[in-house]
């Protein structure tokens, strides 16, 4: 099993940016993916973004798009979430995620969430308005 530890996290206006970093141990290099979901409060744990692992492709939920880029690093074994024109509503804790299945199945499963075999333990990111 993978092992994630994210960092990164913090609290930043709106319109600022931040990075959010998650080293994975363990890892294998197959097709999987590598992702990001975020849980504001008293609501439910949402994507945010996906990238696979072996081809680099990128998938984004659409409220998001053109403001975050997900990149990973093969051999640091590390995951990026650069959070560029950050909102209010972006608040949340983000976590880190090691996905079973491919990109592709990611992306066309309603409940991605099902999809991971392991998380990170979240970093809190707070934009104020």
């Amino acid at each position: 099993q993978v092992q994630l530890v994210e960092s990164g996290g913090g609290l930043v206006q709106a319109g600022g940016s931040l990075r959010l970093s998650c080293t994975a141990s363990g890892r294998t290099f197959n097709n999987a993916a590598m992702g990001w979901f975020r849980q504001a409060p008293g609501k439910e744990r949402e994507f945010v973004a996906a990238i696979s692992w072996n081809f680099g492709v990128t998938y984004y939920t659409d409220s998001v798009k053109g403001r975050f880029t997900i990149s990973r690093d093969i051999p640091k074994i590390t995951v990026y979430l650069q959070m560029n024109t950050l909102k209010a509503e972006d608040t949340a804790v983000y976590y880190c995620a090691d996905f079973r299945g491919t990109l592709t199945e990611v992306r066309f499963n309603r409940a991605p969430t099902t999809l991971v075999e392991s998380w990170g333990q979240g970093t809190q990111v707070t934009v104020s308005s």
